[in-house]
């Protein structure tokens, strides 16, 4: 194999390859990105037996062939050539040596056998649809930062896509929850879609699959089955598996009955949020809601750092309520809001806060309160 590359094409090829290697695996192959180089392409695959992405990029191919080298190694290499410069790749296969070379640098490589490189089986998938990359982007942004770490409830470690009904029609619907707050995103359902299965998108996926949707002029063809789905653009193809487990029914602890509004905005509520923050204790990280006509207090007391309180003007015509919340997750569910007000309902100080975005229902978010 021989081929000439711009430095450009090939570090964003093998960054997106290397962030999918997993840093500690048992398997040395694993630790490698699969160079694929025929006519006038070359494709670099990396896979961690969950995920897999191909990357394919433009090049000038003298002589077709494949090989796999560290893809870690690589990327370093090439992060740390001049801009602009022009990258030579060669293989002759005897040696087990892959050559990089750009101007007056020069490396040599160990490779191992193309053929030990596990290839993700295909799969029949049930549904495939096309949406624009923005749509998908907000769905898992707008949902990724409830997604629980906790190992043992391995079903909330991802993002739960499927079908839904809101208004009396289908949407396609993004959930995360960690039990203490949840996400809720609803977008137009895509054609094609309306048979997808309800899937769990591991967190590791959500995280590679946000550097396919940075292009707001890109198509994401999308599918999907039981056990695997797949992302894809022209160039950049993502497969994985997905978690093998049931979502909980979210919709129990979405409240309905929650009456007291407060409109607020949403930048203000944010910044004051993290300004009485500053003094909370590490490990509770409360803070309290005073709520009164159009005014709401929020303070934090911890005996060992100190007090703080800020009070800010809002629209809230009910009855006085005082309520806590972790001010980690009210800064998390605030940052969420792209309109200039959130409005929150409340029932209790002891029953889950509902949060959107003005009056736009279709991305809803709940917060369990704490006591305070």
């Amino acid at each position: 194999m021989k081929i000439s590359i711009e430095r450009g094409a090939l570090l964003k090829a093998v960054a997106q390859a290397q962030s999918v290697v997993e840093r500690r695996n048992t398997i040395p192959i694993l630790a490698n990105v699969l160079i694929e180089a025929e006519g006038n392409s070359v494709s670099f695959r990396a896979t961690d037996l969950d995920i897999e992405v191909v990357d394919k990029t433009d090049a000038m191919v003298e002589r077709a062939g494949a090989t796999t080298v560290s893809a870690v190694t690589l990327h370093e290499i090439v992060r740390k050539l001049p801009d602009g410069a022009l990258v030579q790749l060669t293989d002759d296969g005897a040696t087990g040596r892959l050559s990089v070379e750009a101007g007056r640098s020069s490396f040599s490589l160990a490779t191992l056998p193309k053929e030990d490189f596990p290839v993700m089986a295909s799969s029949e998938y049930s549904a495939n649809f096309s949406a624009p990359a923005p749509v998908l982007r907000r769905l898992f942004d707008k949902s990724k930062f409830a997604i629980s770490t906790e190992e043992t409830r391995y079903y909330l470690n991802g993002v739960y896509l499927h079908v839904s009904e809101a208004d009396g029609g289908k949407v396609l619907r993004a959930v995360a929850t960690d039990g203490h707050r949840l996400a809720r995103i609803d977008a137009d359902l895509p054609a094609g879609a309306e048979e997808m299965p309800g899937i769990i998108v591991p967190r590791k996926t959500v995280g590679e699959l946000r550097k396919l949707l940075d292009d707001d002029d890109a198509t994401i063809a999308v599918s999907v089955s039981e056990t695997k789905v797949r992302f894809a653009t022209p160039v950049i193809t993502l497969t994985s598996k997905v978690i093998d487990g049931t979502f909980p029914d979210y919709t129990r602890v979405i409240p309905s009955g929650n009456t007291r509004k407060l409109e607020v905005d949403a930048t203000e509520f944010a910044q004051a949020v993290d300004r009485v923050a500053t003094v909370s204790s590490e490990r509770s990280r409360a803070v309290k809601l005073q709520l009164d006509e159009d005014r709401l207090v929020l303070s934090v007391n911890a005996p060992d750092a100190g007090a703080a309180e800020e009070e800010l003007a809002v629209a809230y015509n009910d009855e006085r309520l005082e309520i806590g919340f972790n001010a980690k997750y009210l800064l998390e569910i605030a940052s969420q809001v792209d309109r200039e007000n959130a409005v929150f309902m409340f029932n209790s100080s002891g029953d889950p806060t509902l949060m959107r975005e003005g009056n736009d229902t279709s991305a809803v978010y709940v917060v369990m309160p704490m006591r305070v």
